[in-house]
């Protein structure tokens, strides 16, 4: 794992390919927030699932002001098989470098086979960030089993749009 990154640090800032054409913005200041989540790949049934599940929130994130995206070390085919799949109309990021996601300190896997995938992996995170790109919320998981509960991040992001601080910033 790379650099864990700090509560209110800025997200490291990249562009990144996305599926149906076009690239999407990841850190960096915007006009609003924005929710980051990574995904492990197309060979994971857990995140279809709960990215399918995202996509049925997006109409809350919204609301808050928040662009959602999804990003995976997937190349463009896969990346748009598993949005098809999934039924994903946000944008969906697609050829995180190992580089990049030891940037983000996030966990990273070999495939344990051939029939798994055929690159390195990131395992699921979450990052949202003010509109300064702040980090204001950050999950980072070592296994599939572990996302956050959309509830709990919608409900954060309606306190932290109302000025809730930053927390986990004590050194």
């Amino acid at each position: 794992m790379g650099n864990k990154i700090a509560a209110g640090a800025d997200l490291p800032e990249m562009t990144l390919p996305t599926v149906g054409g076009g690239e999407v913005q990841i850190g960096g200041s915007r006009d609003g927030w924005q929710a980051l989540f990574v995904y492990r790949g197309l060979h994971c049934p857990i995140c279809k699932t709960y990215l399918a599940k995202l996509e049925a929130r997006l109409g809350e994130f919204a609301g808050f002001g928040a662009e959602v995206v999804a990003v995976s070390g997937d190349p463009k085919e896969k990346a748009e098989a598993f949005a098809e799949q999934a039924g994903l109309t946000f944008p969906v990021a697609y050829g995180l470098s190992v580089e990049q996601m030891r940037l983000l300190g996030l966990y990273i896997s070999a495939p344990r086979s051939d029939t798994e995938t055929d690159r390195p992996f990131p395992e699921p995170a979450l990052f949202v960030t003010t509109p300064e790109g702040k980090v204001q919320i950050v999950e980072i998981a070592n296994a599939p089993f572990v996302r956050p509960d959309l509830d709990l991040i919608v409900r954060g992001l309606d306190r932290a749009k109302d000025g809730y601080p930053i927390r986990g910033t004590m050194e």
